[in-house]
């Protein structure tokens, strides 16, 4: 049963290989076995052709009827073709790879683009990251270096075999293909087995030695303020050398391996040496078969020496494919969610945010519709469940139960979310069909184009990680540049002037009350200059809504008041 679970998700991952580019798979694999064929059939008759040329010279004779043109030309059509099958098989499997490691990050991308999401994303970033890029490198290796090789080492195999068996000798050919077939795979599976816990340490090493680099290389000033840089370099230093010992072990394997297959090759061809040579003495084949017979093993053996690379990694894709098969499919949500509407309507709805106990709902049985064009405040200390609230309208949140309708939204959240590129780029993620027009107006709206205008490459400005480059008011003015550019008819903002100036903060404030006609807007906040903004205060505690408060009711200015100043 545990064998059974560890290897499982490697034949889903065949399935969906399969089901991608299952003919193009195919024909890579037929291709690269007839490159071998090809190339065995070029050797024994080139082994042959010399022999049977040398001994054809030895009297005039046999000179005169011996046809060299018809071996030659055939020598010269293989040769031909090998180059073109093997340049046709790198092509087609090469290809065919590519394509369905393509598809393959799509359909991971796409099963990590659902509720909670982005909280995982700033969770643990790197270990996604990885899952995305090198643990779907490593599948490559199940297809180029396990599968196609496997199938060409046993068609070799078994080529050898008829052909002994029809020119030579049908014990001979079938002893052959048996031990090529039992010593060769017997080898790899050993290696594969042996090199299973080395290359799962040196996948864990690479990706610690990854991340610890990055961090080392990122967070470098918070780590020397700290007092932990010597430590970091240690916990560097120390994955490095992990990675080093796996590297060890894994060429230690790898020469036993080629000593191995090197072996089992040699012993083949002196039993058939000694078969053959037998054989020509007593004049049951000729000189010229027996040379074809000899080339013929040794070209045999070339196929199963190329399983050595894919047994080396097998252990990494096993990994690979183990850590991916859980978001090969996308979870379906654990709440319906009803399609988009113009209005916000949550029914009983209960939800706790991704790493809690799903037992402890955060969000209790709330109520709440929204009319479209309302301007609603969530208020309440911290942890009343406001952020929670906004990440189930925004879709970043799935709710455990209970109904919930939402219209199509754009979420400003407290941090700034600016990428290391262009400021055109970075505008563009809103809406990438935009002009340059529409980008200057978005800018205008946010007041920020005359800050854009004055730098040297405008639009062009390339911004350092995280919006390097810009101070902290500018960023946030990006924001909501990005923001107006998405014509939604609901904006989620989660304390949009948290941790910037009085009066960054109200020309912020008073640029989104100048937009905000025909939109609805639902807004998570404790601070009293954004919530007066708003029309509805929502009051929140302990995951609740405790009141529900329009302006000009009684206890509205009450509850404005209560909230922090500017």
């Amino acid at each position: 049963m545990r064998l059974w679970q560890q290897w499982a998700p490697m034949s889903q991952l065949l399935r969906l290989f399969m089901a991608e580019r299952g003919a193009q798979l195919l024909g890579g694999a037929a291709l690269a076995a007839a490159t071998a064929l090809i190339g065995m059939l070029l050797l024994g008759l080139s082994g042959w052709f010399i022999a049977a040329t040398a001994i054809a010279g030895a009297s005039a004779a046999t000179a005169w009827a011996f046809d060299v043109f018809m071996p030659s030309a055939g020598i010269r059509l293989l040769a031909l073709g090998r180059s073109g099958s093997r340049y046709a098989e790198r092509l087609v499997t090469h290809d065919a790879t590519l394509a369905v490691l393509t598809a393959l990050r799509e359909r991971l991308f796409r099963g990590w683009a659902e509720p909670e999401a982005a909280r995982r994303l700033l969770r643990q970033p790197a270990r996604l990251l990885f899952r995305l890029t090198a643990d779907v490198d490593a599948l490559d290796a199940l297809y180029l270096r396990v599968w196609v090789p496997l199938g060409t080492a046993l068609v070799a195999a078994a080529a050898a075999g008829i052909a002994l068996a029809v020119f030579v000798d049908p014990w001979l050919g079938l002893g052959v293909a048996a031990w090529f077939v039992v010593a060769g795979l017997g080898i790899a599976c050993a290696l594969a087995h042996a090199a299973q816990r080395p290359a799962r340490r040196r996948a864990h090493a690479m990706e610690a030695l990854r991340a610890r680099t990055v961090d080392l290389v990122a967070g470098q000033t918070e780590l020397a303020m700290a007092g932990r840089l010597d430590a970091q370099c240690a916990a560097l230093a120390a994955a490095d050398a992990r990675l080093a010992r796996a590297d060890d072990t894994l060429n230690r394997l790898e020469a036993r391996a080629v000593f191995g297959f090197g072996a089992v090759g040699s012993l083949a061809l002196c039993a058939t040496l000694l078969v053959v040579a037998a054989l020509v003495e007593q004049a049951r084949i000729g000189v010229p078969i027996a040379a074809l017979a000899l080339l013929l093993v040794l070209s045999a053996a070339e196929p199963f020496a190329a399983l050595r690379r894919g047994a080396l990694e097998l252990g990494r894709c096993v990994l690979a494919t183990r850590r991916l098969a859980p978001y090969w499919e996308k979870k379906p949500a654990r709440a319906p969610v009803q399609p988009a509407s113009a209005d916000v309507q949550l029914r009983q709805v209960h939800a706790h945010p991704a790493g809690r106990d799903a037992g402890a709902s955060l969000l209790r049985d709330i109520g709440l519709v929204i009319a479209p064009g309302e301007r609603v405040a969530l208020v309440g200390p911290s942890g009343a469940g406001k952020s929670t609230l906004l990440a189930l309208l925004a879709g970043e949140l799935s709710p455990q139960s209970g109904s919930l309708r939402v219209p199509l939204s754009s979420l400003l959240t407290q941090r700034t979310e600016l990428f290391q590129d262009s400021l055109r780029d970075n505008l563009l993620l809103a809406d990438p069909s935009a002009g340059d027009d529409q980008l200057w107006w978005a800018l205008g709206s946010a007041g920020l184009a005359e800050d854009v205008r004055r730098l040297p490459a405008g639009l062009a400005t390339r911004l350092g990680e995280g919006g390097l480059g810009l101070s902290g008011g500018q960023s946030r003015r990006l924001a909501l540049a990005r923001l107006l550019l998405r014509d939604v008819p609901l904006w989620l903002l989660d304390e949009p002037t948290e941790a910037l100036d009085a009066a960054t903060a109200r020309d912020v404030l008073r640029r989104l009350a100048a937009q905000i006609d025909g939109r609805t807007l639902v807004m998570a906040t404790h601070i009293r200059r954004e919530a007066a903004l708003a029309d509805r205060l929502v009051v929140l505690q302990h995951g609740r809504i405790v009141a529900d408060l329009r302006r000009g009711a009684p206890g509205f200015d009450a509850a404005l008041n209560r909230l922090r100043p500017d």
